[in-house]
């Protein structure tokens, strides 16, 4: 293998890129000139660069070249490996790589049974090492694009990623001369490549990461507070994913092939290989149009099939696994303890989020408010199959100057799994008939935290009360009134042929569900006196570790001020407050 004509970096320096590092795809990622997050390109000039390797007369293909050997060479072509990484055999499951080298026990961990020399004879290779060869080959990759010798990544790991696994990936890419200075989760990283971007605003919110891959779907809730992000409730289904929706494809296009030749074409190996990758190929083309074209050459005894579909066929065609995107989506929000009310963002992240049905699906389940981040709802959304790519170049570019050990420190457990708000912390303002709670520190913030607000006095002024206390937040449901019945004219016989059927009267309102805040006693009570007409209050809180208060109230533009401490409560025996 050659290598990499890049500028070497200096003795000590780090020169890192975030790379994406999919079961399906991975994906190379660096700040450019300007400052943003860009995914950089392979020497074939693929973004989203296949996580496969293939060997011929020991020679090794890498990325696209290695998928299309599933076809030619299936049992050379490695595929799907990551989530046998630093697992026992026996744990995993090998489905995803019945069409490729199949995973075997090698002592207590996966490998392949593989040529991936000159020699005839196959050899053994552990998934650590097929890693370490797919790690070898992005840097590469990366160097030679950016003409600097990359030697640092942050790279991107599943929620669900076990201390072996994380153990397991940072070894492999040391090997490739790749030194690991941060792992970052999946979602977060997708997150991150939004709140980044130049015109974006840091407020408080709660986010759910739909990670739709090839062979898997991880779901996430964020809670977004102060720049900070914390993990809520996640969900994942292994079997699900754009594999599903390509297999609705390659049967509906087998079930022609048969009408028409009488033999089914996946029961030949290679013939299903062929319409799996085809298959893939016509469902992302169904993402950008509404029509999709296959022609396969020699499909199988020699026969050559070409057919189209359009997207309103497949949409029909794959309801049942379009329900279970859904489904997945609206079962983590409802692990988190929360209601669809509560999300104040969705982001679509994976290859299979391009798929335009189940964004709009999703839309369809939250309320107006809720921004979609997704190429079919939003007009400037992020590709993506390159969000996470990007989340973990930026903050690559944040930590690459910091010590090891200053990394490590600040994301140990003792200093990441901080103390959180159970409830939220907002203010009443006392003022005529205003009690209206506003929401300040939002529930899951992080301690200590600080907010500074400002909000409109009564129009004509005078003395102000403000409360500060905790919130709880419930939906509140109004069901319609029913319509009173109006009498109708009598019928003729002509009338009662079963035709004069009402739609309006089988058509009934929605119920309205919206959140309501409920507060319990005070935790303070400040009084500014004197705010002018249509005046402003700014309100500061900061709570501490401890959660203890300090509170500033202060009229904008005046001299009148007040503040107040409200000391942490004592912790009783069992250590809760």
């Amino acid at each position: 293998m050659s290598e990499p004509n890049g500028v070497p970096a200096e003795a000590g320096e780090r020169f890192a890129i975030g790379i994406s590092f999919g079961n399906s795809t991975s994906s190379i990622s660096r700040i450019n000139p300007d400052g943003k997050a860009e995914v950089i390109t392979n020497e074939e000039g693929d973004r989203q660069i296949p996580t496969f390797l293939s060997y011929i007369d020991g020679e090794e293909y890498h990325g696209t070249q290695a998928k299309a050997q599933l076809v030619r060479n299936p049992n050379n072509t490695v595929a799907y490996f990551r989530d046998y990484l630093g697992k026992s055999f026996k744990s995993i499951d090998p489905t995803p790589c019945h069409q490729s080298a199949h995973p075997q026990q090698s002592d207590s961990t996966v490998a392949f049974s593989i040529r991936d020399t000159e020699s005839e004879t196959p050899n053994t290779v552990t998934v650590s090492e097929i890693t370490t060869r797919h790690f070898r080959r992005l840097k590469r990759s990366a160097t030679e694009y950016l003409g600097k010798e990359v030697n640092a990544a942050v790279v991107t790991v599943p929620t669900d990623f076990q201390d072996a696994q994380r153990e397991a990936l940072v070894a492999s890419a040391k090997a490739a001369g790749i030194e690991v200075i941060q792992l970052i989760h999946e979602p977060v990283a997708a997150a991150l490549a939004y709140d980044a971007r130049p015109e974006a605003v840091v407020t408080d919110k709660l986010v759910v990461v739909a990670d739709l891959g090839n062979t898997r779907s991880d779901v996430a809730v964020l809670a977004c507070r102060g720049g900070m992000y914390t993990i809520l409730a996640t969900a994942h289904d292994y079997e699900l994913g754009g594999s599903s929706l390509d297999q609705i494809i390659i049967d509906h296009f087998a079930k022609e092939f048969i009408k028409k030749h009488k033999t089914d074409p996946r029961e030949n190996a290679r013939g299903l290989a062929k319409l799996k990758l085809e298959g893939e190929a016509t469902r992302k083309a169904l993402s950008l149009g509404t029509n999709a074209s296959l022609s396969i050459e020699s499909l199988t005894d020699g026969i050559d099939f070409g057919s189209t579909v359009n997207r309103t066929r497949f949409e029909l065609l794959s309801g049942k696994v379009f329900a279970q995107f859904t489904g997945l989506i609206d079962g983590v929000v409802k692990k988190a303890g929360l209601d669809v009310l509560d999300i104040d963002e969705v982001i679509f992240s994976g290859g299979t989020s391009h798929t335009p049905k189940i964004a709009n699906l999703t839309r369809n389940m939250f309320p107006e408010k809720t921004k979609i981040l997704a190429p079919a709802t939003t007009a400037g959304s992020i590709n993506p199959s390159e969000l996470a790519a990007r989340g973990a170049a930026i903050q690559a570019s944040l930590v690459q100057e910091f010590d090891k050990e200053d990394i490590e420190q600040s994301i140990h457990p003792m200093v990441t799994a901080t103390p959180h708000l159970r409830n939220a912390i907002g203010v009443q303002f006392v003022s005529g008939d205003n009690l209206d709670f506003k929401p300040l520190l939002h529930a899951e913030t992080a301690l200590p935290a600080r907010r500074i607000a400002q909000y409109s006095a009564p129009k004509d002024g005078g003395d102000v009360i403000v409360r500060v206390c905790e919130g709880t937040r419930e939906i509140k449901v109004t069901k319609p009134e029913p319509k009173p019945k109006e009498e109708k004219p009598g019928k003729t016989d002509e009338d009662l042929d079963g035709s004069d059927f009402d739609s309006d009267e089988a058509e009934e309102e929605e119920e309205i569900r919206e959140i309501v805040w409920k507060t319990e006693k005070p935790i303070a009570e400040l009084a500014v006196k004197g705010i002018k007409a249509g005046g402003k209050a700014e309100v500061m809180i900061h709570v501490n570790a401890d959660l203890g208060l300090q509170i500033t109230v202060r009229e904008v533009g005046g001299q009148n001020a007040v503040r107040g401490a409200v000391e942490a409560p004592k912790t009783v025996e069992n250590g809760s407050a």
